[in-house]
């Protein structure tokens, strides 16, 4: 078939154009499936759909170009009998999308009666188009859960919780002094060790001798013992080697490796250590203070800062840690049966996410977890995938339900507020904010209030103390 929609032995159709889409007198009727599918009965009058139809055939006659006839004066006749089945089932398709746009459209349709974005409703059977009868034809298409949230307030809630201690404002001031280190040579003789920067040519070669191009690299630079060498796992090879110096081997990879050429294989890997380098931290004192800002008179300042930069944090952490406890709880009262297509959109998203975050792209992801580690086959993942859906259908369904909405004064606030964390002008961070990014702020604004909601109609009491670094990094 060409862009057209006719057979491939039909004459090319200059300037076509699609038919307008006037609304139809259409009826429907939508019945609930099982797994939140539902079936949509659509019926188009037989007058409309004849004259769709007509409409269809004088588009074409008008500029189609057929041996014998000038341009548009093609008879219509003509095209029936040339091209009919092709010109039926042209027509067929349009009007059934037609139908579905006028129907999808409607305000008045309920959440939970419209077609998921990931998920193309799905034609039963197929149609007959017969103009002595009104067509009728059904699609099934995946919808958004409806649920009762019946018991969501009066819960008592038990919570972790951390506080910030001197080991958290330590840790981040080491941070600081790594930053402000400095990069120095090491001496020709020095042997290499545990925190050297190590730059290092190297080959690995294949079952057939051959080099195994994808793990080739020149100046390949990384901390020894830090993270960014943990793939390869060079660390205990490289230890004691001296700069210039050349090392064959043979490695050994588990079989748990993340790549699946190297897992459970034994390769032999050249190196050549090219650079050796070692940073020099600075002193922890008065003078580290002023040069991480001008504003910090001392150590003590600087402390006292990045102590209220933590606190902050832990605050936004332990309101997320609550909300996310009462609605375990709320879901714990509140099935829900969700849509493949629901699911699988959210693992490809949260795929494509993880892509993002490494820079590669989602083909190399795909052949990196492979096997259990694979998204798509991973239980923990489809776990994960399916609580956070439920909570955030469970916070929609609330939203609705409690009618939280959004003024110009919310918005003019948490612009006051951005302003304020950020240094600018609150005309500044309006600027910024285009249509798309005032809608997604709505949005947050809106499920601040629901959660502010929930966090005043339940009893929040504290439970097990977590380390810091731990309760801010755990996803439970």
């Amino acid at each position: 078939m060409d862009k057209t929609g006719l057979e491939p032995e039909t004459p090319r159709i200059q300037g076509i154009s699609f038919l307008k889409r006037n609304k139809v007198a259409i009826t429907k009727e939508i019945t609930h499936l099982e797994k939140s599918n539902v079936k949509l009965s659509v019926t188009v009058p037989k007058d409309d759909v004849r004259a769709q139809y007509e409409g269809m055939l004088n588009e074409y006659s008008k500029n189609l170009q057929l041996p014998g006839f000038r341009k548009g004066k093609v008879p219509k006749e003509v095209l029936e009998r040339k091209f009919a089945e092709s010109l039926r089932g042209e027509a067929m398709g349009r009007i059934i999308e037609s139908a579905l746009q006028e129907i999808f459209k409607e305000e008045t349709l309920p959440r939970n009666e419209r077609p998921l974005p990931y998920a193309a409703p799905e034609l039963e059977d197929e149609p007959k188009l017969d103009f002595e009868n009104d067509l009728q034809f059904s699609v099934v298409y995946d919808v958004l859960p409806k649920i009762e949230v019946k018991k969501w307030k009066g819960l008592s809630v038990e919570y972790t919780y951390a506080e910030v201690e001197k080991e958290d404002i330590d840790r981040e001031l080491e941070e600081i002094r790594e930053r402000n280190s400095i990069v120095m040579d090491r001496d020709d003789s020095a042997c290499a060790q545990k925190g050297d920067i190590a730059s290092i040519d190297y080959q690995m070669f294949g079952e057939n001798g051959a080099v195994m191009t994808e793990h080739q690299r020149k100046d390949f630079v990384f901390t020894i013992g830090g993270s960014s060498n943990n793939v390869l796992n060079f660390e205990d090879d490289i230890i004691g080697m001296k700069k210039g110096e050349t090392k064959e081997f043979d490695k050994s990879f588990p079989d748990t490796h993340i790549d699946p050429a190297l897992a459970g294989k034994t390769r032999k890997v050249h190196i050549t250590l090219t650079s050796l380098k070692e940073k020099k931290l600075p002193d922890l004192d008065d003078d580290l203070a002023q040069d991480v800002d001008e504003k910090f008179k001392n150590l003590d300042d600087l402390k006292n800062s990045l102590k209220e930069k933590l606190e902050k944090n832990l605050d936004w952490r332990l309101r997320e840690k609550k909300v996310n406890e009462i609605l375990k709880k709320i879901m714990e009262n509140t099935p829900v049966i969700l849509p493949e297509s629901m699911v699988k959109a959210e693992i490809e998203g949260r795929w494509r996410r993880l892509a993002n975050y490494y820079n590669i792209s989602v083909d190399t992801m795909m052949q990196l977890m492979s096997g259990e580690n694979n998204p798509e086959k991973n239980q923990d993942w489809r776990n994960s995938a399916e609580k956070a859906l439920h909570s955030r259908i469970i916070i929609e369904t609330l939203l609705e339900e409690q009618k939280i909405d959004v003024t110009e004064e919310d918005v003019e606030k948490e612009f006051e507020r951005i302003a304020g964390l950020s240094g600018g002008s609150v005309e500044d961070v309006k600027k910024s904010y285009n249509e798309e990014a005032v809608f997604y702020l709505k949005e947050d604004i809106k499920e601040r209030k629901i959660t502010d909601v929930l966090l005043a109609e339940n009893t929040l009491k504290p439970g097990k103390k977590e380390k810091y670094l731990a309760f801010m990094t755990d996803n439970g």
